[in-house]
């Protein structure tokens, strides 16, 4: 296999750790105060969610649209991922590692209206921790602050 190539999967391959874990933390933090734990294959899911939107994350079309645009993609990409692997995870398998089939506008009970806000209002930091984490392994890209993401998606820059 060529260099170039397994280079390229090896930084894949730690952003969807480093990302994956991240959400493993939200998890864990959400689940926490409940008396539960998060099933392992949420960082795995998150990873492939990371990896999913920090890659379209570098692509000029997608990163020069106002981080609103970009959390709402980011979002509705985050959503089809759980949707996905809920189908696949929850229902085919019956593993039931999450059922939202009691709250608001859910769909087969793998996702809902509330997590997608929630998702929207975390994106921000997803987009800006995937730069953040490129931009310090010194592949690509800037730093800058979580804070400036956060005022140009409220003002909707």
């Amino acid at each position: 296999m060529n260099a170039a190539i397994l280079k390229n999967w090896g930084r894949i391959a730690v952003i969807w750790f480093l990302m994956g874990s991240a959400y493993f933390l939200v998890e864990i933090f959400w689940r926490m105060p409940h008396g539960e734990s998060p099933h392992p294959v949420m960082l795995a899911i998150g990873g492939v969610c990371g990896v999913a939107v920090g890659g379209i994350n570098q692509k000029r079309q997608f990163r020069n649209m106002p981080v609103v645009l970009q959390a709402f993609f980011g979002t509705v990409i985050t959503l089809l991922f759980e949707y996905a692997f809920g189908l696949w995870i929850n229902l085919h398998m019956g593993l039931n590692v999450w059922d939202y089939s009691n709250l608001y506008g859910n769909v087969l009970g793998q996702i809902c209206i509330p997590f997608g806000v929630a998702w929207f209002f975390i994106m921000p930091f997803a987009i800006w921790l995937d730069d953040y984490l490129r931009w310090g392994f010194g592949w690509d890209g800037r730093k800058y602050s979580i804070i400036e993401v956060y005022h140009d998606f409220i003002l909707g820059r």
